[in-house]
């Protein structure tokens, strides 16, 4: 039933999907076509102006179809936001991901970005941008939220699940074709999720030369006492700001949601990774109990 699992999957989201799109996410091809007639004969989906969807509802559809609407309006925006991003020192790659790299957006939707970072400078790198977003941009992150960073020290992903492969299958590589390409060999193992979907390999566009204010800040920061001094001192006034605010989450959620180490920052505070599985395990649960089907539970 693996077309019904990525239609539940989406429906998280209130998101139906044309055939294609369940081809394209679904583990395997075979009778895809038959499993779809099968699950509209026992009600179990519905299919409305090609769109197939967990409930028969025709707003999910004029909602997506609006979004798809807003998120190609959007995009030249993300594309303006992403090399600026990329001026950046010590920015090696940037991606758009969340909601935006799915085609969707809805009115107080905002633009994520995973970025990867040089070794031993991410935490350097990561709070210039933040500076930028807190000074010139008013700490608005309708554009500009910059909330997963990996270093090319560590381009895997330790998280292997649902939703850690639909997030990366579906990124938009925009600048660092090579240390992008470098990340998807590093995390071959999408493909065991998403055989049919592969990762996006080449960026959209070419790398550029980082500008002269960028390239004097990277020669600054490469002195040795210098990043000695800062790489740690920032990564620990960041943790220790987010261990305050975020007290009430539990540690062993805080240690993946809000992932500290020297090649990784996360900022994910409402752990949305979690969320996401837990509630389509319960979806699967539901869907065995009414229908007398046997969906194998996804791992968190």
């Amino acid at each position: 039933m693996n077309s019904l699992k990525t239609i539940l999957y989406f429906s998280i989201f209130d998101y139906p999907l044309c055939k294609e799109e369940i081809k394209q996410y679904a583990q395997h091809l075979d009778n895809v076509d038959e499993e779809l007639k099968t699950l509209i004969d026992k009600n179990i989906i519905f299919l409305k102006d090609g769109f197939y969807n967990i409930e028969n509802n025709l707003k999910h559809i004029e909602r997506r179809l609006a979004g798809n609407k807003k998120a190609k309006d959007l995009m030249p925006k993300a594309y303006k936001m992403s090399k600026r991003i990329m001026s950046f020192p010590f920015i090696e790659a940037v991606t758009i991901s969340g909601a935006l790299s799915k085609n969707f957006i809805d009115d107080d939707g905002d633009i994520d970005y995973f970025i990867i970072t040089t070794p031993n400078k991410l935490w350097i790198a990561r709070t210039l941008l933040i500076l930028y977003k807190k000074i010139f941009l008013l700490n608005s992150k309708k554009y500009f939220c910059v909330n997963y960073f990996v270093s090319t020290n560590h381009l895997e992903i330790d998280e292997k699940n649902k939703f850690t492969a639909t997030e990366m299958v579906t990124l938009i590589p925009v600048y660092g074709t090579e240390a992008y390409q470098d990340f998807v060999n590093k995390n071959y193992w999408v493909k065991s999720y998403f055989p049919n979907k592969p990762m996006e390999s080449q960026t959209r566009f070419k790398d550029f030369k980082k500008p002269f204010w960028s390239t004097c800040l990277e020669n600054f920061f490469n002195i040795s006492f210098v990043s000695h001094a800062f790489e740690p001192f920032f990564k620990k006034i960041t943790l220790k700001k987010w261990e305050s605010k975020f007290k009430k989450l539990h540690p062993e959620d805080f240690q993946i949601a809000l992932k500290s180490t020297d090649d990784v920052s996360k900022h994910h505070p409402r752990h949305f990774q979690k969320k996401v599985i837990n509630l389509l395990n319960e979806k699967y649960d539901h869907i065995n109990t009414t229908f007398n089907l046997n969906l194998s539970k996804e791992d968190v």
